[in-house]
């Protein structure tokens, strides 16, 4: 007897090598792909076991956090989650090279494995635990990456391998740890979800082709830097709050979360736009969120489920990076509203003498 398949679950595996049979993938990106979400089950676990893990908290000495690059202090789970990437991509052959937000500077993989590793095609960039400022009162984190491809002839990639723009991505994802742990994966065909069946240990394909809404009634920033904020934004923002009787038209609700993979996957589930544009707080370093960890990944997402993203002035995925740890102003989500957000700015540069 033919067994039924139709109720068969749709397995991430599965997925990669229909999408490798098509074409659209190589055999070893495919395996990167596997091993870069087994760590985040991996990361998953950890994250779940909270207290009883002894994994809150800030890291470092008692009355002496550790401090990251950007400045910030590092919480247990920060370190926990670069370490278990780092670890799951040490010996898969599949990477040159690979660069977090957490470290100085990128790694070549033969530092990680000086007893003879194998080069792969690839660099790996990722944020090892987004939002984890907000993990000691259990609110929904998660792990952001992407994928570029190693320059031809280069076989230990430095930082500059690095800055290439984001149009030059093959593969960008997050993996949301909350209620359920979700991945949203992109390789360039659409932009897909693919919930973590804790039973038997495996993402299971969910929503294919998530689509953004090209309007929307929901907005998402960080209202307590609005005194700093530059004219372009005070005024768009405003607009937003007049609601039907302001010249936008219509009321608008406000949500913030302050994870960025959770309010990014909000609206990639129903519409709606996340800023965190230019203020007088972060001007001098260039924005707030970084561009090759950040700002990039989730704005090829976007991009690929039909919305769009903007640093306020220029598409973001056209951006040529100058930095490893560059940051960038952000607006990204349903179309229009983008659309609109990048109008004000434009407007106002207009009238502005330069």
């Amino acid at each position: 007897m033919t067994p039924n398949r139709s109720n068969s679950p749709y397995s991430l595996t599965r997925f990669l090598i229909e999408e490798e049979r098509a074409g659209h993938i190589r055999p070893d990106l495919r395996l990167l792909i596997e091993v870069v979400t087994r760590a985040c089950k991996r990361i998953s676990i950890e994250v779940g076991k909270g207290a009883l893990g002894g994994v809150l908290g800030d890291a470092g000495t008692p009355g002496q956090a550790s401090i990251n690059v950007q400045g910030e202090a590092q919480k247990k789970l920060d370190v926990i989650a670069n370490d278990v990437l780092m670890e799951a991509n040490a010996w898969g052959g599949h990477l040159a090279g690979l660069a977090s937000e957490e470290m100085d500077h990128s790694v070549p993989i033969q530092e990680l494995c000086p007893d003879g590793a194998t080069a792969g095609n690839y660099l790996l960039l990722f944020d090892p635990l987004d939002g984890s400022s907000n993990i000691d009162v259990n609110i929904s984190v998660g792990t952001i990456f992407s994928v570029l491809r190693c320059p031809e002839g280069v076989e230990k990639p430095a930082d500059e391998h690095y800055l290439q723009p984001g149009t030059e991505q093959l593969v960008a994802g997050y993996c949301t740890y909350g209620p359920n742990t979700t991945l949203v994966l992109t390789i360039g065909h659409g932009t897909h979800a693919f919930t973590l069946d804790r039973e038997i240990g495996s993402f299971t394909l969910t929503t294919r082709g998530m689509k953004i809404p090209e309007d929307t009634q929901e907005f998402a920033v960080n209202m307590s830097n609005q005194r700093h904020w530059q004219p372009p934004m005070q005024s768009y923002v405003a607009d937003l709050l007049a609601g039907k009787t302001g010249p936008r038209g219509k009321d608008f609700n406000m949500r913030w979360v302050a994870s960025m993979v959770a309010d990014v996957h909000r609206l990639l589930t129903r519409g709606g736009i996340f800023s965190y544009p230019l203020d007088a707080k972060c001007e001098a370093k260039g924005g707030k969120l970084r561009l090759m960890y950040e700002a990039n990944p989730m704005a090829m997402l976007v991009e690929q489920a039909g919305g769009a993203a903007s640093t306020g002035r220029q598409r973001m995925l056209e951006v040529t990076p100058t930095g490893l740890h560059q940051r960038v102003p952000v607006f990204l989500g349903s179309r229009n509203e983008v659309e609109a957000a990048v109008r004000y700015h434009r407007e106002f540069d207009q009238q502005t003498p330069a």
